[in-house]
């Protein structure tokens, strides 16, 4: 597919890392955690889903607004799209820099390029719902596709829909293995779903019915993470075995999940204004500084930075210098 391209060009640069706009905040954790803030829009905005690149760069989506968001050397600056899309959960940035974000509203994936051109590529369905989007090491971006029960493969403008059986489907978290398997959730079916290398789709049942899986990430020795919606759980999968992790009482609606290079994974809490962290078969809540925080999507850097999206106007960072130890 080759379609048209149209020019994007920058509105404003809202924040530097300096200004006002950008708060540093430190808890009262024994680990004294200092977070780094960005108030989007003057906290009046809506970031959705956020991925960084590897040249440091932090993508966001934005719900409802014909832009994207990017923290760049310490800097948020906000870009035109050429129409709005409702609901934006995905984004990621593939191994040349360019960035695809879900455009449910408009029935396609978006793509900006190195040079500043967005275009998109149409999914040919009268109707579009989209989940989550991830971008493999090859290239290839991969997005949980619910109106064709699939989990779908684009590439050099070729879509390949991999479609499961699980009847009650729900597809929503989709992440790359470092073997190449990609991993998906199923909400109303309650499941994991591999699609291996060659093609392969495996589902696997969740030990805790109704659990409501949605976001999903693999750490670097393959362990599949993910999170438990409605069971208040993090569950983790490995060599054909569940673990579960139930959050703390005070803590809930967990949301949005990442891997930290020290094993430990994080997670959002949209009941608690927190930050969660599994590790060494601990879960650990870390308050985030506003009261009114509800972190949405959660992702690391290759710095081992962990990045929120937080659906109360902010992009917020977790330096890896101050993470628990």
């Amino acid at each position: 597919m080759k379609p048209a391209a149209k020019r994007l060009t920058v509105l404003a640069v809202v924040a530097a890392l300096a200004a006002a706009a950008t708060l540093l905040w430190k808890n009262n954790s024994p680990a004294q955690m200092q977070f780094v803030e960005y108030s989007v829009g003057e906290g009046k905005e809506t970031p959705i889903a956020i991925a960084p690149g590897k040249d440091g760069a932090v993508w966001f989506t934005l719900d409802s607004l014909p832009a994207l968001g990017v923290v760049r050397n310490g800097k948020l600056e906000r870009f035109k799209l050429p129409t709005a899309s409702v609901e934006p959960l995905g984004i990621g940035v593939d191994p040349q820099g360019m960035v695809w974000s879900t455009d449910a509203s408009g029935g396609a994936v978006r793509r900006l390029n190195a040079q500043g051109e967005v275009s998109a590529v149409a999914l040919g369905t009268p109707i579009v719902r989209l989940g989550r989007l991830a971008v493999a090491q090859d290239g290839a971006v991969w997005f949980a596709e619910s109106t064709a029960y699939s989990f779908t493969r684009l590439k050099d403008g070729v879509l390949k829909r991999n479609v499961f059986a699980s009847v009650g489907g729900g597809p929503y978290g989709v992440a790359v293995a470092p073997n190449g398997s990609v991993w998906g959730t199923l909400q109303s079916g309650n499941q994991i779903v591999e699609v291996a290398a060659d093609g392969k789709v495996s589902e696997f049942d969740i030990p805790t019915p109704g659990s409501a899986p949605t976001d999903v990430t693999v750490d670097a020795n393959g362990a599949v993470w993910f999170v438990e919606f409605r069971a208040n759980k993090i569950g983790r999968y490995s060599q054909g075995k569940f673990e579960e992790y139930a959050l703390p009482e005070g803590a809930a609606a967990p949301s949005g999940i990442a891997a930290a290079k020290d094993g430990s994974v994080w997670f959002g809490i949209l009941r608690g204004a927190a930050l969660g962290r599994v590790h060494k078969g601990k879960v650990s809540i870390h308050a985030l500084p506003r009261p009114t925080a509800r972190p949405y999507s959660l992702a690391a850097d290759t710095a081992g930075n962990i990045w929120y999206a937080d659906l109360s106007g902010f992009v917020g960072m977790l330096p890896a210098a101050h993470m628990p130890r």
